[in-house]
């Protein structure tokens, strides 16, 4: 066990006893068969930055469908705490700038659930204290390079890297855990600039959260910046040097390899409950279809019930091809997993038909 993931655990232990209690018994549910999905919630897609990469910008134009309010957050929150999951992301958008921030957390019930909040940091400064307050256990503050220029260039936003830094004062100020998140693509993940990015941030008792580059919205169609299984062996590597994590870093004891619905499930603003952020197709609907039967459908199709030791939607070009870029590319998303998946595809699921 990693010395952050023990320091999880023991404030978890200390301040929310609850949630630690669900997470003791994370290994054993894993073992049997069931999901211990972190619950991202992609709560409003109004966002104050243009992001080169932003995986979420075919969702961003809908004008027509129900959208997710506090109270139906609540009935997801409810749910998910009867299946003993115990984990929420607030994401978007930019949830610094929802105007019911508080409702969400409320709802959601922060004595039952560790929450992280996604943030781009430009108002992080001025709401650190205030996400704290209501409930919010962690920041992950996206950060895509140390020269400031490039930074404000990508993320289409004057200011947005020194906005960043003033929100990681602010929050080790007050005492607001957060860790960085950054996007590498296969050109930047063998890069100097990387390693120095790993290193500055590592000196500020900081961990990187490393994000695969994904051929999905604003990079659809991007098969360049793809990494392969000789880039996921160097990040191992790199793993063991600096304080730096993927998404298939093995967690609470467990190499779970690809963490789509077994680890990891996507809600978008619209009740639709996506594999991950970046697989772009629904596997059931909050507002039509309990949260267990969702999962249950997400965990009989053999790609996220059976253990993928990759990342489908970052390295696995076949399965990009045949499933993504043949049934999903130029569909309004997400699109119903019945298009994208096939009877060849499952391995167990009573919701199939």
């Amino acid at each position: 066990m990693s010395i952050q993931e023990q320091n999880k655990r023991n404030y978890l232990k200390e301040t929310k006893p609850y949630v630690y209690k669900k997470i003791l018994k994370f290994a054993e549910k894993y073992n049997k068969g069931e999901s211990i999905a972190i619950i991202q919630l992609q709560y409003n897609y109004a966002c104050n930055m243009k992001c080169e990469h932003c995986s979420i910008k075919h969702f961003q134009n809908k004008k027509n469908g129900r959208k997710i309010m506090p109270k139906d957050v609540a009935l997801l929150a409810k749910q998910a705490d009867k299946m003993g999951l115990a984990r929420f992301v607030i994401s978007g958008g930019e949830p610094t700038i929802f105007p019911d921030l508080d409702e969400v957390v409320a709802a959601i019930d922060p004595e039952k659930f560790y929450i992280n909040s996604d943030s781009n940091g430009y108002l992080l400064a001025e709401k650190a204290e205030h996400m704290k307050n209501i409930g919010i256990d962690r920041i992950q503050l996206s950060i895509d390079s140390l020269n400031a220029e490039e930074h404000d260039e990508f993320r289409h936003m004057p200011g947005a890297f020194k906005h960043a830094m003033d929100g990681i004062k602010e929050c080790q100020r007050i005492g607001l855990p957060l860790y960085i998140q950054t996007v590498v693509t296969k050109e930047r993940l063998h890069s100097d600039e990387f390693i120095e990015f790993l290193k500055y941030f590592n000196t500020m008792g900081l961990n990187v959260f490393v994000s695969y580059a994904k051929p999905v919205g604003a990079w659809e169609g991007h098969f360049d910046n793809l990494i392969n299984r000789a880039d996921m062996s160097y990040m191992c590597e790199l793993e063991k040097k600096y304080m730096v994590c993927t998404h298939l870093t093995p967690g609470y004891g467990l190499n779970m390899g690809c963490i789509g619905v077994k680890g990891f499930i996507s809600v978008t603003e619209y009740g639709d409950v996506q594999p991950c952020p970046y697989i772009h197709t629904s596997i059931g609907n909050i507002f039509q279809t309990p949260l267990k039967n969702i999962i249950q459908n997400g965990m009989n199709i053999k790609f996220f019930g059976e253990h993928v030791d990759t990342c489908l939607i970052a390295e696995d070009l076949p399965f990009i091809k045949k499933y993504v870029a043949n049934r999903i590319y130029g569909k309004s998303v997400p699109v119903p997993f019945t298009e994208v998946f096939s009877e060849e595809d499952v391995t167990r699921n009573p919701y199939w038909k």
